[in-house]
């Protein structure tokens, strides 16, 4: 199910999926968990949930920076309490890998009755308790209800413990079980976008340090229930009848420094300017995509936005 809205699609005037090099799966990630429940041919990957088991990938490499990118299809149907994701983890190991690599980080997470999809980096390994965490996620959804796209960012230890999240979700102006679409996350010094077919849905800047992820991540991929949350807040379970619940990754992409990079490595940038930003194309899309935003954190009068301070930094 696709929102109406009258106002076609613009161009953003520039397309960074088409900038960074596609790369081999089994190139960039090893698997986790679950290698039965995953499959890599011609590089596409396709992962899914059962009643027995989820799966689960992780990259090879850990970066400071970078471009992340899939081009991913959702799994039609009742998917409420499923997780797809694609995510970045901070990493506690050093890597002797180049400056500029092209990988992708997909993480791929479903929930019973709710189907979360998620680009995800992350350092939870490297600091547990204390981890950050920057997230694109599909919720699961029930039939004749749209999926909800879920942006998120945790900081030193937020999405630990007492969960601070900094979400903002989108409904999308095209169905994302019909065919193939791009998801990305431009991750830099200054500031995290977050992309969807190379329009630009969200932009979060580096405002005050504290609130802003500053350590290396690695990539995770995995499928798995979230029943207790994901499909209006828990409210849907996910329902192995309809098992199971399949996702499918393709031209995987990522450009960035690596881990161990030399200090002198530049971050990469997802505008026609060098040193990142956007575009005044690029920005006009990203005003016309907010037409699609359904909810955001600095704008929920029931949040402490003591605990969010860059929503008026």
């Amino acid at each position: 199910m696709v929102p109406a809205l009258s106002n076609a699609q613009p161009s953003p005037g520039y397309w960074p999926s088409s900038k960074f090099g596609t790369i081999e799966f089994s190139r960039g990630y090893r698997n986790l968990w679950g290698p039965q429940h995953q499959k890599v041919e011609q590089n596409s990957l396709t992962i899914w949930l059962d009643s027995s088991s989820g799966s689960g990938f992780k990259s090879n490499s850990a970066f400071r920076s970078g471009y992340f990118s899939a081009a991913i299809k959702l799994h039609p149907g009742y998917t409420a309490g499923v997780i797809t994701s694609f995510y970045v983890r901070i990493s506690r190991l050093l890597f002797l890998s180049c400056f500029e690599l092209d990988i992708v980080f997909v993480n791929l997470l479903i929930y019973f009755f709710v189907v979360l999809l998620v680009i995800k980096l992350s350092n939870n390994e490297a600091h547990p308790g204390n981890h950050d965490e920057v997230d694109i996620e599909f919720l699961g959804t029930t039939p004749g209800k749209p999926y909800n796209l879920q942006t998120n960012v945790y900081i030193r230890g937020s999405g630990d413990g007492r969960i601070i999240g900094r979400e903002m979700k989108f409904h999308l102006w095209f169905d994302p079980t019909a065919n193939f679409h791009n998801y990305a996350i431009l991750w830099s010094p200054n500031e995290i976008i977050f992309f969807v077919d190379d329009i630009p849905i969200r932009r979060y800047k580096r405002k005050i340090d504290s609130t802003f992820p500053l350590r290396p991540m690695w990539a995770y991929g995995s499928i798995w229930d979230a029943s207790s949350w994901a499909t209006e807040d828990g409210k849907y379970k996910a329902d192995y009848h309809y098992q199971p619940f399949v996702g499918k990754y393709t031209n995987f992409k990522l450009s960035g420094c690596s881990d161990n990079a030399p200090a002198s490595c530049r971050p990469v940038s997802a505008s026609p300017n060098p040193s990142g930003g956007l575009s005044s194309e690029q920005y006009s899309a990203l005003q016309w995509a907010q037409n699609y935003l359904v909810y955001d954190y600095c704008k929920d009068s029931n949040r402490d936005h003591s605990q969010t301070p860059e929503c008026y930094a």
